[in-house]
């Protein structure tokens, strides 16, 4: 089962590997190293800690995702909403717009999600 926990940190470090899979370990720490200015045994080790959640895995030095972004994001807004609101989206979106106003365009572009799952 994935766990669909992750800090800010682990994120970025998350988008470096979706960015460019498959990556070569080597790589990954080079990237790493350029972009979130670590070394390479912290790459290994926050590595070694997302494939044991199982979002991505490291075979023979290429690491690949378990789970694409988009899938990622999607099962922990669902998560979040289940444990938060018991499962209800109208309630998350209450709670969501309760001190938020939506612009127009979102309010059209949340009619034409409500529309298109009607047709379905």
């Amino acid at each position: 089962m994935i766990d669909y926990q992750m800090g800010a940190i682990e994120s970025r470090f998350a988008d470096i590997i979706w960015g460019n899979e498959p990556i070569s370990s080597s790589e990954l720490a080079r990237r790493s190293e350029e972009v979130l200015k670590w070394k390479k045994s912290t790459t290994y080790t926050v590595l070694k800690r997302l494939c044991d959640k199982g979002i991505f895995q490291n075979n023979g030095g290429v690491v690949v995702s378990v789970i694409s972004k988009e899938e990622f994001y999607s099962a922990k807004s669902q998560q979040f909403v289940e444990e938060t609101f018991d499962g209800s989206l109208p309630a998350f979106l209450a709670a969501f717009t309760a001190k938020k106003n939506l612009t127009p365009d979102e309010v059209a572009h949340l009619k034409r999600i409500v529309a298109e799952y009607e047709e379905d």
